[in-house]
């Protein structure tokens, strides 16, 4: 038995299980937001973090990761049993068709790829935040830590990942320059945002980093 498991948030990064293959490309017909709360590793219970999840929209592409496992009925399970720890407040596992990058036809490189996802539905999924206002959105992930590390560095990582990749996420880029904003207004600075010097560059520049930042550690979800 095989499987594949589709990343699309801090998986595209830092699977953090065996895997025997990685390839980059996407799903179809779903689109990446940030509506899931998150209370144990960038957040808490009293302020949830807020991390990514798929929101069904025909006609959109959202770029990834595929992994597959192979090797064996043990292996595979030590990998799910992983994944389902890690993924846990992902209420659902969705299978989709998976599109290699730079494979010109029109079928999936592999059919039935895992991808871990939420209910949009607040009354049957208590970690469903829904959509809110940018700026809002951006207030919370700014000041929004747990066990794992803060949740800015989550977003932050994931631009990264998807420029490394070599499929930025628009709504990525926009969302962490306004956490951006945020940062800099919290830090009490008028100066302007030192922008990214090239896409993909976390954060802001070192010297208001280490003043808003105060030595966070950046670390995988």
């Amino acid at each position: 038995m095989v499987f594949w498991v589709f990343g699309y948030g801090s998986l595209v990064w830092n699977p953090g299980f065996e895997v025997d293959e990685k390839v980059i490309g996407f799903i179809k017909d779903y689109k990446r937001v940030f509506d899931l709360a998150c209370i144990d590793h960038r957040g808490t219970p009293e302020h949830p973090a807020r991390t990514c999840t798929l929101d069904e929209n025909e006609g959109a592409i959202c770029w990834g990761a595929a992994y597959c496992v192979r090797g064996g009925p043990e292996k595979e399970k030590a990998a799910m049993e992983y994944l389902e720890r890690r993924e846990c407040e992902y209420d659902s596992k969705t299978l989709v068709d998976f599109y290699k990058e730079g494979d010109d036809s029109e079928q999936p490189f592999v059919t039935g790829v895992i991808v871990f996802t939420s209910t949009p539905d607040k009354i049957s999924n208590k970690y469903y935040l829904g959509p809110a206002p940018l700026e809002e959105m951006a207030r919370q992930i700014a000041t929004a830590y747990g066990p794992c590390g803060n949740n800015r560095d989550y977003l932050f990582l994931l631009e990264k990942a998807m420029f490394n990749i070599g499929h930025e996420d628009d709504y990525v880029i926009e969302l962490a320059n306004e956490v951006r904003k945020v940062l800099l207004s919290l830090s009490g600075l008028s100066s302007p945002l030192k922008m990214k010097a090239s896409p993909g560059a976390i954060g802001l520049d070192s010297t208001l980093k280490m003043k808003v930042l105060g030595g966070a550690i950046a670390m995988d979800s």
